[in-house]
Protein backbone atom coordinates (compact mmCIF):
# COMPACT_ATOMS: atom_id res chain seq x y z
CA UNK A 1 0.00 0.00 0.00
CA UNK A 2 1.06 3.43 -0.81
CA UNK A 3 2.44 5.44 2.27
CA UNK A 4 1.05 8.89 3.21
CA UNK A 5 3.31 10.99 2.67
CA UNK A 6 1.34 14.44 4.09
CA UNK A 7 -1.93 15.72 4.99
CA UNK A 8 -4.07 19.04 3.97
CA UNK A 9 -7.13 20.36 5.68
CA UNK A 10 -9.08 23.42 4.36
CA UNK A 11 -11.25 24.27 7.36
CA UNK A 12 -13.63 26.04 5.35
CA UNK A 13 -17.14 28.43 5.65
CA UNK A 14 -19.55 26.10 5.19
CA UNK A 15 -17.39 22.59 4.98
CA UNK A 16 -14.35 20.83 6.59
CA UNK A 17 -12.54 19.17 3.86
CA UNK A 18 -9.14 16.82 4.83
CA UNK A 19 -6.98 15.11 2.22
CA UNK A 20 -3.85 12.45 2.64
CA UNK A 21 -1.33 12.18 -0.39
CA UNK A 22 1.47 10.03 -0.96
CA UNK A 23 4.85 11.36 -2.10
CA UNK A 24 3.57 11.97 -5.85
CA UNK A 25 0.84 14.23 -4.72
CA UNK A 26 -1.97 11.64 -5.29
CA UNK A 27 -5.18 11.47 -3.40
CA UNK A 28 -5.40 8.41 -1.32
CA UNK A 29 -7.72 9.52 1.73
CA UNK A 30 -10.24 12.51 1.68
CA UNK A 31 -13.54 13.60 3.78
CA UNK A 32 -15.80 16.66 3.24
CA UNK A 33 -18.27 17.50 5.79
CA UNK A 34 -20.16 20.46 6.63
CA UNK A 35 -17.73 22.64 9.02
CA UNK A 36 -18.54 22.45 12.67
CA UNK A 37 -18.14 24.91 15.09
CA UNK A 38 -16.23 22.72 17.32
CA UNK A 39 -13.32 22.51 13.91
CA UNK A 40 -10.50 21.24 16.04
CA UNK A 41 -12.81 17.95 17.58
CA UNK A 42 -13.76 17.55 14.07
CA UNK A 43 -10.28 18.06 12.81
CA UNK A 44 -9.30 15.27 15.41
CA UNK A 45 -12.06 13.03 14.75
CA UNK A 46 -11.25 12.86 11.17
CA UNK A 47 -7.19 12.69 11.53
CA UNK A 48 -7.93 9.96 13.38
CA UNK A 49 -9.96 7.87 11.09
CA UNK A 50 -6.58 8.33 8.61
CA UNK A 51 -4.18 7.45 11.09
CA UNK A 52 -6.49 4.30 11.56
CA UNK A 53 -5.81 3.19 7.83
CA UNK A 54 -2.64 4.37 7.61
CA UNK A 55 -0.39 3.97 10.39
CA UNK A 56 2.37 5.96 9.24
CA UNK A 57 0.11 9.20 8.74
CA UNK A 58 0.89 9.64 12.65
CA UNK A 59 4.27 11.17 11.59
CA UNK A 60 2.99 12.75 8.16
CA UNK A 61 3.24 16.70 8.44
CA UNK A 62 -0.21 18.27 8.19
CA UNK A 63 -0.82 22.05 7.32
CA UNK A 64 -4.28 24.12 7.13
CA UNK A 65 -5.95 26.50 4.97
CA UNK A 66 -9.15 27.96 5.05
CA UNK A 67 -11.04 30.00 7.48
CA UNK A 68 -10.53 27.87 10.20
CA UNK A 69 -6.91 27.21 9.86
CA UNK A 70 -5.51 28.71 12.66
CA UNK A 71 -7.64 26.84 15.09
CA UNK A 72 -6.11 23.54 13.41
CA UNK A 73 -2.97 21.99 15.38
CA UNK A 74 -0.87 22.05 11.86
CA UNK A 75 2.76 22.59 11.58
CA UNK A 76 1.76 25.61 9.28
CA UNK A 77 -0.97 27.79 8.15
CA UNK A 78 -1.33 28.56 4.90
CA UNK A 79 -3.80 31.15 3.22
CA UNK A 80 -6.44 29.60 0.55
CA UNK A 81 -5.48 31.92 -2.14
CA UNK A 82 -1.67 29.77 -1.98
CA UNK A 83 -3.43 26.24 -1.19
CA UNK A 84 -6.13 26.67 -4.39
CA UNK A 85 -3.43 28.00 -6.77
CA UNK A 86 -0.93 24.86 -5.99
CA UNK A 87 -3.56 22.83 -5.67
CA UNK A 88 -5.28 23.23 -9.08
CA UNK A 89 -1.90 23.64 -11.04
CA UNK A 90 -1.53 20.02 -9.89
CA UNK A 91 -4.29 19.09 -11.90
CA UNK A 92 -4.29 21.62 -14.90
CA UNK A 93 -0.20 21.80 -15.34
CA UNK A 94 -0.29 24.65 -16.54
CA UNK A 95 -0.68 28.76 -15.79
CA UNK A 96 -4.41 29.78 -15.55
CA UNK A 97 -7.03 31.89 -14.15
CA UNK A 98 -8.73 29.84 -11.18
CA UNK A 99 -12.48 31.00 -10.17
CA UNK A 100 -13.22 29.00 -6.95
CA UNK A 101 -16.75 29.57 -5.56
CA UNK A 102 -17.01 28.96 -2.15
CA UNK A 103 -20.07 29.09 0.19
CA UNK A 104 -18.69 32.37 1.85
CA UNK A 105 -16.13 33.82 -0.34
CA UNK A 106 -15.47 33.66 -4.34
CA UNK A 107 -12.35 34.03 -5.50
CA UNK A 108 -10.45 34.79 -8.77
CA UNK A 109 -6.91 33.53 -9.32
CA UNK A 110 -4.02 33.88 -11.63
CA UNK A 111 -1.66 30.85 -11.35
CA UNK A 112 1.38 31.44 -13.31
CA UNK A 113 3.99 28.38 -14.68
CA UNK A 114 5.15 26.96 -11.22
CA UNK A 115 1.76 27.06 -9.58
CA UNK A 116 2.60 30.42 -7.89
CA UNK A 117 -0.17 33.27 -7.47
CA UNK A 118 0.04 36.05 -9.31
CA UNK A 119 -2.47 37.95 -8.87
CA UNK A 120 -6.06 37.43 -7.35
CA UNK A 121 -9.27 39.01 -6.70
CA UNK A 122 -11.97 38.16 -3.70
CA UNK A 123 -15.62 39.07 -3.23
CA UNK A 124 -15.77 37.76 0.81
CA UNK A 125 -18.19 41.15 1.72
CA UNK A 126 -21.24 39.59 0.09
CA UNK A 127 -22.70 35.85 0.32
CA UNK A 128 -24.44 37.31 -2.95
CA UNK A 129 -21.53 36.38 -5.44
CA UNK A 130 -21.12 33.12 -3.72
CA UNK A 131 -22.66 29.35 -3.44
CA UNK A 132 -24.39 30.47 -0.45
CA UNK A 133 -26.72 32.34 -3.15
CA UNK A 134 -27.75 29.65 -4.99
CA UNK A 135 -28.03 27.48 -1.82
CA UNK A 136 -30.39 29.32 0.22
CA UNK A 137 -32.83 29.81 -2.57
CA UNK A 138 -32.70 26.15 -3.75
CA UNK A 139 -33.55 25.34 -0.09
CA UNK A 140 -36.53 27.83 -0.35
CA UNK A 141 -37.85 26.49 -3.11
CA UNK A 142 -37.32 22.90 -2.08
CA UNK A 143 -34.96 21.93 -5.41
CA UNK A 144 -32.52 19.59 -4.83
CA UNK A 145 -29.18 20.12 -6.44
CA UNK A 146 -29.35 17.28 -8.39
CA UNK A 147 -32.72 18.66 -9.78
CA UNK A 148 -30.93 21.62 -11.13
CA UNK A 149 -30.08 21.02 -14.62
CA UNK A 150 -33.08 18.74 -15.27
CA UNK A 151 -34.78 22.53 -14.40
CA UNK A 152 -32.50 24.75 -16.32
CA UNK A 153 -32.35 22.67 -19.90
CA UNK A 154 -35.33 23.36 -21.35
CA UNK A 155 -35.81 26.65 -23.69
CA UNK A 156 -37.68 28.40 -20.95
CA UNK A 157 -36.38 32.08 -20.78
CA UNK A 158 -34.84 33.29 -18.04
CA UNK A 159 -36.76 35.50 -15.75
CA UNK A 160 -34.73 38.08 -14.64
CA UNK A 161 -33.95 38.31 -10.41
CA UNK A 162 -32.79 41.53 -9.99
CA UNK A 163 -32.46 42.06 -6.43
CA UNK A 164 -28.02 41.40 -5.43
CA UNK A 165 -28.81 40.74 -1.90
CA UNK A 166 -29.29 37.03 -0.75
CA UNK A 167 -32.42 37.96 1.75
CA UNK A 168 -34.18 40.44 -0.48
CA UNK A 169 -33.26 37.81 -4.11
CA UNK A 170 -35.16 35.06 -1.64
CA UNK A 171 -38.09 37.38 -1.37
CA UNK A 172 -37.94 38.49 -5.29
CA UNK A 173 -38.29 34.41 -6.08
CA UNK A 174 -41.10 33.89 -3.82
CA UNK A 175 -43.08 36.41 -5.16
CA UNK A 176 -41.90 35.99 -8.95
CA UNK A 177 -43.76 32.35 -8.37
CA UNK A 178 -46.66 33.85 -6.57
CA UNK A 179 -46.56 35.85 -10.18
CA UNK A 180 -46.92 32.54 -11.92
CA UNK A 181 -43.32 33.18 -13.36
CA UNK A 182 -42.19 29.58 -14.11
CA UNK A 183 -40.07 27.44 -11.66
CA UNK A 184 -37.60 26.96 -14.94
CA UNK A 185 -37.19 30.50 -15.84
CA UNK A 186 -36.60 31.79 -12.20
CA UNK A 187 -33.87 29.07 -11.02
CA UNK A 188 -32.41 30.25 -15.44
CA UNK A 189 -32.84 33.97 -13.75
CA UNK A 190 -30.82 32.53 -10.19
CA UNK A 191 -27.79 31.07 -12.27
CA UNK A 192 -27.68 34.07 -14.44
CA UNK A 193 -27.54 36.50 -11.76
CA UNK A 194 -24.98 34.65 -9.49
CA UNK A 195 -22.87 33.99 -12.76
CA UNK A 196 -23.16 37.74 -13.81
CA UNK A 197 -21.39 38.21 -10.58
CA UNK A 198 -18.82 35.97 -10.88
CA UNK A 199 -18.14 37.14 -14.29
CA UNK A 200 -17.46 41.06 -12.69
CA UNK A 201 -15.25 40.21 -10.39
CA UNK A 202 -12.95 37.70 -12.61
CA UNK A 203 -13.22 40.10 -15.63
CA UNK A 204 -9.94 41.52 -15.56
CA UNK A 205 -8.36 38.05 -15.61
CA UNK A 206 -10.60 36.71 -18.77
CA UNK A 207 -7.73 37.16 -21.12
CA UNK A 208 -5.78 34.08 -19.59
CA UNK A 209 -5.43 31.14 -21.79
CA UNK A 210 -7.23 28.99 -19.37
CA UNK A 211 -9.84 29.13 -17.04
CA UNK A 212 -10.24 26.56 -14.08
CA UNK A 213 -13.44 26.17 -11.86
CA UNK A 214 -13.25 24.89 -8.39
CA UNK A 215 -15.69 24.70 -5.24
CA UNK A 216 -18.48 23.08 -4.92
CA UNK A 217 -20.58 24.79 -7.24
CA UNK A 218 -18.45 23.38 -10.13
CA UNK A 219 -20.87 20.11 -9.24
CA UNK A 220 -23.87 22.58 -10.57
CA UNK A 221 -23.87 21.70 -14.23
CA UNK A 222 -26.78 24.64 -14.69
CA UNK A 223 -24.04 27.17 -12.87
CA UNK A 224 -20.86 25.95 -15.41
CA UNK A 225 -23.34 26.54 -18.34
CA UNK A 226 -23.96 29.88 -16.99
CA UNK A 227 -20.50 31.32 -15.85
CA UNK A 228 -19.04 29.89 -19.31
CA UNK A 229 -21.87 32.14 -21.05
CA UNK A 230 -21.20 34.84 -18.69
CA UNK A 231 -17.11 34.96 -19.00
CA UNK A 232 -17.32 34.23 -22.81
CA UNK A 233 -14.86 31.42 -22.48
CA UNK A 234 -14.79 27.30 -22.29
CA UNK A 235 -13.98 26.67 -18.56
CA UNK A 236 -12.90 23.42 -17.05
CA UNK A 237 -14.16 21.98 -14.43
CA UNK A 238 -10.60 21.27 -11.76
CA UNK A 239 -10.64 17.78 -10.82
CA UNK A 240 -12.35 17.07 -7.11
CA UNK A 241 -13.22 20.12 -7.24
CA UNK A 242 -14.63 20.51 -3.15
CA UNK A 243 -10.72 19.33 -2.76
CA UNK A 244 -8.24 21.88 -3.93
CA UNK A 245 -7.88 23.85 -1.40
CA UNK A 246 -7.10 21.00 0.97
CA UNK A 247 -5.24 19.22 -1.53
CA UNK A 248 -2.92 22.69 -1.89
CA UNK A 249 -2.63 22.26 1.82
CA UNK A 250 -1.29 18.97 1.93
CA UNK A 251 1.56 19.66 -1.02
CA UNK A 252 2.07 22.89 1.51
CA UNK A 253 2.99 20.52 3.75
CA UNK A 254 5.36 18.15 0.79
CA UNK A 255 7.15 21.25 0.94
CA UNK A 256 7.69 21.82 4.48
CA UNK A 257 8.49 18.36 4.20
CA UNK A 258 11.43 18.57 2.02
CA UNK A 259 12.96 21.71 4.55
CA UNK A 260 11.61 24.34 2.00
CA UNK A 261 8.75 26.96 3.24
CA UNK A 262 4.91 26.34 2.54
CA UNK A 263 4.37 30.05 1.40
CA UNK A 264 6.10 31.93 -0.78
Amino acid sequence: MTAVAAIGVDAGSTAFKLVAIDAAGVILSASIEPAHPKLEAQAERLLALVRARFPEAEAAPLVATGYGRKRIPARAAVTEITCHARGSFFHLKRPHLLIDVGGQDTKAIRVGAEGEVLDFAMNDKCAAGTGRFLEVILARLAVPLAEVALHTAGAEPAVTVSNTCTVFAESEVVSLLAEGAPLEGVLRGLHESLASRVAQLAGRFVDDPRIGLSGGVALNPAMRAALTVAVGRPIEVVPDPQLVGALGAALSALLTKAGNPATR
